[in-house]
Parts: structure tokens; C-alpha cells; sequence
């Protein structure tokens, strides 16, 4: 599970010289995530997104972020068909706001607008929403879209404090999930974390109070409820590869040496 920018190929800054007669027309289809296995999560999407998708955490040493898992291989996303329309009622935030994205300056403190020039769905023909006005003005889109990814600079801020707080607590352990298909096919998912249940049971009573404050534990809660969706994984792989015999494939979590059951 690499962290990248994904499906973000030729990212440039938003400019009415460089793309006043640009149009974009978005939502119609998703197949330019048809070939990344997870995407990162913010907290507050926490509720939505564990009704559907195993909710984990990657990253590395010195800091992790929670992505929902969408498929077994580097390469597939079980949640978009040919069709490219995504097939949860969910789509998370980090899918919904392409082709834009912000970057920040060295400072950190001031976020320039980006957009895929490589999008599809970008086009000088006039279709979709356009994102200058015929005197080089923002749109009421082009305004909109800049609404909703502030708000997603914040929500991810506050996500990169509740996982500092897991970290520091310790609370995070490695996990990998192995499918056994009914093909006689095996396949491994590694490189994410997951919260260590008993860890969190013998935390500082203070500490659990901080975590209730924030809606920390809440999060925590439903990012393991979560993880019984590596079960329906195995129902999509079955349905989109089809297997002409043998059982149902199931899902088997590992951590280090111990078995764990995909029913966590």
C-alpha cells in the first residue's frame, strides 16, 4: 500500500491564463481509480465509510493515515465496475474531490489549487462546469470546489492528530490479510496497521476519557467494526473472477505469528 498521489498524473496549478476556457465535466465515471487497491480516509468519514470498506492504517515511522481498502492486488479496485461506476454508496472524499487537489507552499500554511490536466473529464469543448467566467472570474463552481477541499485540509489536519494520539499510545500493530481463493489462488495484503484490542482495553483510564472527548474512540470503535469487511471482499473477488469450482474463498488476518479470525 504505497502513499501516493494515486490516480494524480499531471497535477498544475489553477490559473484563468492557463485554463480560462477549461470545462470540467465530473462524477460520470470513476475509472481513474479503477487500478489503486485503497485510498486515505479522514476521520469524520469514519461512520459512512466502515458500513461498507475495511477501514486501516498506513503509513510508516514517523506518521500513518487511515485508507479504506478496495482490493486484494496493488492493481485493482473491486469497487468500480467496466462501466467505471463505483459500485458502494459511499465514495470517499479523497475519490470525490478529483481531478483537484491541493498543494502547499513551504511554509505549509498556504494551499495552492491543482488540477489533473490528464482528467478525462477536462475539456476546451464546454462540457460540464466551466471553472473562469468570460472576464477570468472564479465560477460558483470553481468556488465550490475550493469550499469543499479547504474543508478536506481541515478534516485531514484533525485526522493527523487522532493518528499522532494512536501512535503515541502505542495502540497501532501491523496486520496482513491472506485470501485463500476458490481457484486454488493465494493472495496477501500487507503494509497496513490496524488497533490492537487489548491495548486499547488497558489504557489510562484518562487517556480513554481524552480519546472519548474527542470522538477519538468512536473512530477507534468503528475502525474495527470495520474490519469484518475483508469478509465481503472475498464476495466481490468471487463475483468479478468468477471461480467455476471449489469453496468460497476466506479471508484469514495475521499478525505477527497469531491467527486471527476476519470476524473482528
Amino acid at each position: 500500500m504505497a502513499t501516493q498521489l494515486l490516480f494524480y498524473n499531471t497535477a498544475v496549478p489553477v490559473s484563468p491564463e492557463k485554463h480560462g476556457d477549461i470545462s470540467v465535466k465530473s462524477g460520470s465515471s470513476y475509472a481513474f481509480s479503477k487500478q489503486v487497491n485503497s485510498v486515505p480516509l479522514t476521520a469524520v468519514e469514519f461512520a459512512r465509510a466502515a458500513v461498507e470498506y475495511p477501514i486501516v492504517f498506513a503509513g510508516n515511522e514517523e506518521a500513518v493515515m487511515p485508507a479504506v481498502i478496495l482490493g486484494a492486488r496493488e492493481n485493482e479496485n473491486l469497487f468500480v465496475d467496466e462501466s467505471g461506476t463505483w459500485t458502494a454508496s459511499y465514495i470517499p472524499a479523497f475519490v470525490r474531490r478529483y481531478p483537484f487537489v491541493f498543494s502547499s507552499d513551504k511554509s505549509g500554511k498556504q494551499f495552492i489549487l491543482h488540477i489533473d490536466e490528464g482528467f478525462e473529464g477536462a475539456n476546451r469543448e464546454g462540457r460540464g462546469e466551466r471553472l473562469f467566467d468570460s472576464d477570468g472570474a472564479q465560477t460558483q463552481y470553481l468556488k465550490n470546489v475550493l469550499s469543499f477541499l479547504q474543508e478536506y485540509q481541515a478534516h485531514f489536519q484533525r485526522t493527523q492528530a487522532y493518528c499522532k494520539r494512536l501512535k503515541d499510545l502505542g495502540l497501532l500493530q501491523p496486520m496482513q490479510a491472506q485470501f485463500n481463493l476458490a481457484d486454488g489462488e493465494k493472495r496477501s495484503l500487507s503494509g497496513f496497521q490496524v488497533v490492537d484490542r487489548e491495548k486499547l482495553k488497558a489504557l489510562d483510564p484518562a487517556d480513554l476519557a481524552q480519546m472519548m472527548k474527542t470522538d477519538e474512540l468512536e473512530c477507534t470503535f468503528l475502525h474495527l467494526h470495520s474490519l469484518r469487511h475483508f469478509n465481503d471482499m472475498v464476495g466481490r473477488m468471487a463475483s468479478v473472477h468468477k471461480p467455476e469450482s471449489g469453496a468460497a474463498p476466506e479471508p484469514e488476518l495475521n499478525s505477527g505469528d497469531a491467527d486471527v479470525s476476519a470476524e473482528v
